[in-house]
């Protein structure tokens, strides 16, 4: 596949993406081939089983959502919008109601961003453990939002605060999300110099999840800058060693490396059309999937762009 660099470089949160990590660029501002392209992707892909056949009901059985801290705070780019929070709400309430089971990760980028603070002089280990925080903020809005609209939820977070939440307990939260409860996972991994991407990864091994859904600000995955070049091509699909080998961005390598290990599928897509999150979860949202290559055991996305498992 032609083209190894990547989008507009973005730093760390304490957990948001690792230092030098850079990212594609969704359909916002750009113009020609690259926003064309991106504007037809929805629908590319669809989710198979093992011999290509559709699947009856929903397609997954249980999901991981990562939500960037940046998507909370829409356009204003710092804290939280209630508004966007509400519709995200509203759509994670739909998939829950499917029959899916639910679990979303939340990262920290609208309040804190670790590497640019440890750049700064303060000390990495302590600029990433307040992003933690930040991400903890974010789980307890959220939480806030999905009860208002009559969905039971449970927060657990890596680094103890049980005064409002629940420590990470992985049986316990299998166990929510068997009683059809949402689960939201605060402060990462609990560890410095892990990117809430990288927590992603984890939790959704760790629950046996069988998609990681990525919810931008971005369309997908881009083989080149498309603010740069107007003929950057949107990857509708990628093998987990091209990602790596290209060092494309939107997601943190060690959280790719870490699906490819356990066999999780990944869709990155564009959080801001709506009812985007049921249609990931459908399998049916276009931009980029990312997974085996063809001939894997099980297909996360169907046909010729869709992105193995």
């Amino acid at each position: 596949m032609a083209g190894s660099t990547a989008g507009v470089s973005r730093g760390a949160d304490g957990g948001e993406h690792g230092p030098g990590r850079s990212s594609g660029v969704g359909t916002t501002g750009l113009s020609g081939v690259a926003g064309r392209e991106a504007a037809s992707a929805v629908g590319a892909l669809a989710v198979s089983g093992a011999a290509g056949s559709l699947r009856a009901g929903p397609p997954y059985r249980r999901i991981v959502l990562k939500l960037s801290g940046e998507v909370l705070a829409g356009k204003q780019g710092f804290g939280i919008d209630q508004a966007v929070v509400a519709r995200i709400a509203g759509e994670v309430r739909e998939v829950a109601a499917s029959g899916v089971q639910v679990a979303v990760v939340v990262g920290g980028g609208n309040f804190w961003r670790g590497a640019p603070a440890s750049q700064g002089g303060m000390d990495r280990a302590t600029a990433d453990y307040i992003g933690m925080l930040g991400t903890c903020i974010n789980a307890l809005a959220f939480q806030d939002v999905l009860e208002s609209q009559g969905v039971e939820t449970r927060v657990q977070t890596a680094i103890e605060m049980r005064a409002v939440a629940e420590p990470y307990i992985r049986r316990r939260a299998i166990r929510h999300l068997e009683k059809g409860r949402v689960v939201i996972f605060a402060a990462g991994t609990g560890n410095p110099f892990f990117s809430t991407d990288t927590a992603g990864a984890l939790r959704a091994a760790e629950i046996d999840a069988d998609v990681m859904l990525k919810a931008t600000k971005e369309t997908g995955i881009y083989d080149r800058d498309p603010r740069q070049d107007p003929a950057a091509r949107l990857l509708l699909r990628i093998t987990y060693d091209d990602f790596l080998r290209q060092h494309l961005g939107l997601m943190d390598a060690a959280a790719v490396a870490l699906c490819m290990e356990n066999r999780i599928p990944i869709i990155v897509f564009d959080l801001f059309v709506p009812g985007n999150i049921g249609r990931a979860a459908r399998g049916e949202v276009g931009g980029t999937g990312v997974g085996e290559a063809a001939g894997g055991a099980r297909d996360a996305g169907g046909g010729a762009d869709a992105a193995p498992r």
